[in-house]
């Protein structure tokens, strides 16, 4: 190859490297711009991860224990809020909770990151980009399109199989 069309080259890619890196940057971040302030204010110490999902550790449970797997059944109490705190969804009672398989796209997206990394006992907050929620449609009437999501969920058991 010819050394100046290899010097273009280089410089091509840098450029593009710098122009390119903060837009990177801006698509991870899924929470509207308005939504992101309220979550900021309100769970500094949220944590967040690649996906935008963000959690609080409100309990722990058995950090040493296993995890739950796709194709696992998982039990979980739970109240869903919209970001201004009105209520759309729960199963608080543990003698009546959501019993569901993960990893065979019965729930959002969030909910399934989320499971996956949680122990047996954990009760986590949950915040939920719309993107990983029930997206630009939303589920009406009680959840409006490109809802961010707010969860405080508990894992109660999983398995293979559960009572």
């Amino acid at each position: 190859m010819n050394p100046l069309y290899r010097r273009l080259s280089f410089v091509f890619l840098a450029l593009l490297a710098l122009v390119t890196a903060p837009l990177a940057q801006a698509q991870r971040e899924r929470l509207p711009p308005e939504d992101l302030e309220i979550v900021e204010k309100r769970w500094p110490n949220a944590k967040r991860t690649s996906t935008s999902l963000r959690y609080l550790v409100l309990k722990e449970g058995d950090k040493n224990g296993a995890t739950p797997e796709p194709g696992m059944m998982v039990a979980v109490t739970f109240k869903g809020t919209l970001l201004d705190g009105t209520v759309f969804d729960e199963a608080m009672d543990p003698k009546a909770a959501l019993k569901i398989r993960i990893g065979r796209e019965n729930l959002i997206a969030g909910w399934e990151q989320a499971l996956l990394r949680m122990h047996k006992g954990d009760k986590w907050l949950l915040i939920v980009p719309y993107e990983l929620g029930y997206g630009t449609r939303g589920r009406p009437p009680s959840i409006p399109s490109r809802a961010t999501l707010v969860f405080e969920m508990e894992l109660q058991d999983f398995g293979k199989e559960l009572p």
